[in-house]
């Protein structure tokens, strides 16, 4: 029974960080679903204890985007349009909210506590069987037929772009998914001693790490940023600016070794033995092909982003208000910067903008030691403006439903990690002759 609560947990969650539509049942979400009954749930947890509170942090989250939206609205209306894309961020913000309740109390019942790690071994979990599904579908037509059969997707498109897709998890929205995820998976295994002692949840979280990596990048190469954030964070964590690795990590960094080892050799011979796997593999890594073949890291994307997408307002009205049009077509861009500012102006982005670095502050106080993630999350955001529009509150509205008390058992605390590096340190200038 509790393996089955897991499963169905897992299964939420997939409705949460990749919300599909059924054919039974169009349009209306799972992300929909979730929020009427974490708001239900809401109630009935929080009316016997005397009232509805929320975090002060919280509040000041919903009046940014209250405040966000009132500027969306006014530049519509002021525009004379209909297009209300972010005229309701409040709304969405709310169900974003909403959603994550359900999924945090789900969590806490079956466990009894919720924190970082176990959301991210959710997560990951999630990820990763997108990145194996999209693999499947494509090869095997049975499988397709009937994810289709159920499931609302544009067929004629993925077939038009040749692209690999899993349940929900599609192009840009699955590559930033992919980055948070790999973000998060790297701060666990740098931060967290429960999972720094359990060999079994490191193998699980590395071999997540290196796949939603290869077959990320095969569903979006978004994934890629993601990516470098996770090995950064895995790199300064292990210590390696001091030139030296820590005890804590040595087992994460054998078991990579080790997976790297064995995984690698395989998509060599697979890229020099199967067209499609050869064809994936060429686009997934495009830039850093063309970078070995011809010395410049470049691909067909970027391209064509820097050739002809950078469209900016072409007078003073609508660098300040935007022209309340926030349509792909009518401006032929997928620039977030771009699209954001010409929707609502420089007042609308800079709002806009403040309330992505608000999430990061807040919860880069609230969870300390997870510091460096809501740091690589902030920089995540304002890279991923560069390639298109979106956002990345979601993964936040999970956050913020998580105590801070429930984090304090679970992590290597400052003072552990300063004298393990201060240890390791003298370690090494001993055995160099040094001291």
């Amino acid at each position: 029974m509790r393996f089955f609560a897991i499963f169905i947990i897992g299964v939420l969650c997939s409705f949460f960080l990749f919300p599909i539509s059924f054919t039974f049942l169009p349009g209306i979400n799972t992300k929909m679903f979730l929020a009427v009954f974490g708001a239900a749930w809401f109630l009935f947890e929080r009316l016997p204890e005397g009232g509805l509170s929320f975090s002060k942090e919280l509040l000041g989250a919903l009046g940014l985007s209250t405040v966000f939206s009132l500027v969306c609205f006014f530049a519509a209306d002021y525009n004379g349009t209909v297009d209300y894309s972010y005229a309701t961020y409040i709304f969405s913000a709310i169900v974003w909210l909403f959603s994550a309740y359900a999924i945090i109390a789900f969590i806490r019942q079956i466990h009894g506590t919720v924190n970082l790690r176990l959301l991210t071994l959710y997560l990951a979990g999630v990820c990763l069987f997108q990145c194996v599904i999209a693999l499947v579908m494509d090869r095997v037509e049975v499988v397709k037929s009937i994810v289709n059969a159920y499931v609302n997707i544009d067929q004629n498109f993925f077939t038009k772009v040749d692209r690999l897709y899993g349940i929900g998890a599609a192009l840009d929205p699955a590559g930033v998914r992919f980055s948070i995820v790999l973000i998060l998976i790297a701060i666990v295994l740098s931060k967290n001693v429960r999972v720094q002692q359990n060999k079994g949840t490191i193998a699980y979280l590395i071999l997540s790490f290196l796949i939603i990596i290869g077959l990320g990048n095969m569903i979006s190469r978004t994934t890629t940023i993601g990516a470098v954030l996770g090995v950064l964070i895995l790199a300064l964590s292990a210590g390696l600016e001091h030139f030296i690795i820590k005890r804590s990590m040595l087992k994460t960094y054998g078991i990579l070794l080790g997976f790297l080892c064995a995984l690698v050799p395989i998509g060599i011979y697979l890229y020099q033995t199967d067209d499609f796997f050869h064809e994936q593999i060429r686009f997934a890594f495009e830039g850093f092909f063309n970078w070995v073949e011809g010395g410049t890291w470049e691909t067909g994307s970027t391209n064509k982003l820097n050739a002809v997408m950078w469209v900016w307002p072409e007078d003073f009205k609508t660098w300040l208000i935007g022209t309340g049009r926030f349509g792909l077509y009518e401006f032929s861009t997928d620039i977030g910067y771009c699209r954001f500012i010409l929707y609502c102006g420089l007042i609308g982005f800079s709002i806009f903008s403040i309330f992505m670095i608000y999430h990061p502050i807040v919860l880069y106080k609230r969870f300390y030691n997870y510091r460096f993630a809501f740091l690589c999350l902030a920089v995540l955001t304002f890279v991923i403006w560069v390639k298109v529009a979106t956002d990345i509150f979601f993964i936040y509205a999970l956050f913020y439903w998580i105590e801070k008390e429930d984090e304090e058992a679970d992590i290597l605390s400052e003072e552990d990690e300063e004298e393990e590096i201060h240890e390791e340190y003298e370690n090494n200038l001993l055995y160099s002759g040094d001291i």
